[in-house]
């Protein structure tokens, strides 16, 4: 089959963590034979500002890094569709595209053979529905949304004919545990600051626990303010930055635990998605303290793949258990590197993907939930 991906970016995960699952998945297809084609904007927010504070090198460590995956630049306004979609079977836009792109896409769908789908992985149905709402999906085939809750809500506000929950996972062969790995840190966050979406969570759920169990601590990500690495200096904890995503495993592995605080979206208006910093973690073998967040999904099992902190004082519990307590720590990392491998990772999307497409080639009329089965 030929696949054509529309990504916001594939070289650059600079504040775009999806770019991390969407090239898992286009990974996988090509190891199974498939022909992908991505498409990304020439200029991609992500794209300049990581080559603006970074340079070129990235891109070049990225090309050396992934050899199989490349990438296309187009210009919205000169861009050819016909040529880009020649010979396309299935197509998938993600939804951090512009949207023009889309209603291009959806009037070139009606003189087509090809399926056409829209991804959604953000949270932006519920914080900004009026920008969701003006994407132009009549045409579409259906939405991929990475969370039931969003799959709901397409299906119930209109936006969709059809919908299905299709979750993001690991790219296990980017994510693994390095066994050779020497501990040279307690507790690792990686995620990005910004929006003020979990300033007070950070707090109250990372940098106090931290400081109060004197844990060495390390910081990676974007779009921190003066104020927050001051917090971060003030509180022992190292921040570096940001760093690639294929350079994760190692961090992670260097480390007696991760710490997971979702957004504040994510908590209150969209239980059961989480992000993909937990799938990660838990495919490099690494134990995980996350603050509360609801699985109502029955992805994982909470108590046993990682442990819930439902507040700041079980989180120093928590924190002090799995730094402290060797057995604990290799029980819960066995246990969640076990589920992730049993049925959250790239190879298992794609299969889902696979069926998904069969569904919408034959025509059918119901909204299903293939992640959401347990394997």
């Amino acid at each position: 089959m030929r696949f054509v991906f529309f990504y916001h970016s594939l070289i650059s995960d600079w504040n775009h963590g999806n770019a991390h699952f969407l090239r898992g998945v286009a990974n996988e297809l090509q190891s199974r034979g498939h022909e992908v084609r991505v498409f990304e904007p020439a200029d991609g927010w992500s794209l300049q500002n990581l080559t603006r504070e970074y340079g070129p090198a990235p891109i070049k460590e990225f090309s050396k890094r992934f050899p199989a995956l490349k990438t296309n630049f187009y210009s919205i306004a000169r861009f050819d569709l016909d040529e880009a979609l020649d010979g396309a079977d299935l197509v998938i836009v993600h939804e951090w595209n512009d949207h023009e792109l889309v209603r291009r896409l959806r009037d070139h769908r009606l003189k087509s053979k090809y399926r056409l789908l829209f991804h959604d992985t953000h949270h932006r149905g519920i914080t900004d529905p009026q920008g969701i709402a003006n994407y132009a999906l009549d045409n579409f085939d259906g939405v991929l949304a990475f969370g039931q809750v969003i799959r709901e809500l397409y299906v119930r506000k209109g936006w969709a004919r059809r919908a299905w929950t299709w979750h993001e996972a690991a790219d296990t062969a980017v994510f693994q545990p390095l066994l050779e790995a020497t501990h040279t840190g307690d507790v690792v966050w990686i995620g990005n600051w910004g929006d003020e979406e979990r300033t007070a969570e950070l707090s109250e759920y990372f940098i106090r626990p931290v400081q109060a169990l004197g844990l060495r601590a390390n910081v990676y990500g974007v779009r921190y303010s003066q104020e927050a690495k001051a917090l971060l200096a003030e509180a022992g904890i190292r921040y570096h930055g940001w760093i690639p995503n294929y350079r994760v495993p190692e961090t992670f592995c260097r480390h007696r635990a991760a710490i997971h605080i979702p957004r504040r979206p994510y908590t209150q208006a969209l239980p059961g998605i989480p992000t993909i910093r937990v799938f990660e973690a838990l495919a490099c073998g690494v134990p995980l303290v996350c603050s509360k967040w609801e699985d109502v999904e029955g992805l994982f099992t909470p108590g046993e793949d990682f442990l819930m902190a439902r507040t700041p004082q079980e989180m120093r519990t928590h924190l002090r258990s799995v730094v402290y307590d060797p057995e604990l720590a290799r029980r819960m990392a066995q246990h969640g590197l076990n589920t992730i491998r049993s049925r959250h990772t790239c190879a298992h999307r794609v299969d889902e993907l696979l069926e998904i497409w069969k569904q919408i080639s034959v025509g059918a009329n119901v909204c299903t939930s293939p992640s959401s089965a347990r394997a």
